[in-house]
């Protein structure tokens, strides 16, 4: 999971290579509305909060601190990926945000999250109706088998883009 974060870091971190690592996750974090998404999650990941002893932006969720950064990290610039579905990027970046910080959410949803996020990254977007259907078998308590049954339904039914995208 933290690989779809620190490649990007590591491309971004070697345009600025004549700066010291920190100087860079300072200039990263103070605006984070100027860089990617991942590169800003990985400037938090190389901070360590004062409040909690975490890395910034994952620490339990009493630590107003991490709270602050988090929220921060979702003022960052968000690109749609190559061939990929407009909004995917979105998709995979809430995905990857749950999944880092697996203490703020149910078993539940985090089993979904994890489940879907590599179709995700090849570019599967549900729709929203799919997205609703999902949400309301975790909130209605439904097993984690049949949450697992409904997104295999979904990812057999699903085409790339630029294939057809009907479904039945």
């Amino acid at each position: 999971m933290d690989d779809v974060v620190e490649e990007e870091w590591l491309r971004f971190r070697a345009e600025w290579a004549a700066e010291s690592e920190a100087e860079v996750v300072g200039l990263v974090v103070a605006e984070p509305d100027r860089h990617d998404w991942r590169v800003v999650d990985a400037a938090l990941d190389r901070i360590t909060c004062d409040e909690c002893g975490d890395r910034l932006s994952r620490g339990p969720m009493d630590c107003a601190a991490c709270n602050l950064a988090h929220g921060f990290r979702y003022a960052a610039v968000e690109t749609d990926r190559p061939g990929a579905s407009p909004l995917n990027e979105h998709a995979v970046r809430v995905n990857v945000s749950v999944v880092r910080r697996p203490q703020m959410t149910s078993a539940q949803e985090l089993l979904v999250r994890r489940v879907l996020l590599p179709a995700l990254l090849v570019g599967f977007l549900p729709t929203t109706a799919e997205a609703q259907r999902v949400s309301a078998l975790v909130k209605g308590g439904a097993t984690p088998d049949r949450v697992v049954e409904l997104i295999d339904e979904l990812l057999r039914t699903w085409r790339p883009a630029g294939r057809s995208t009907a479904r039945p």
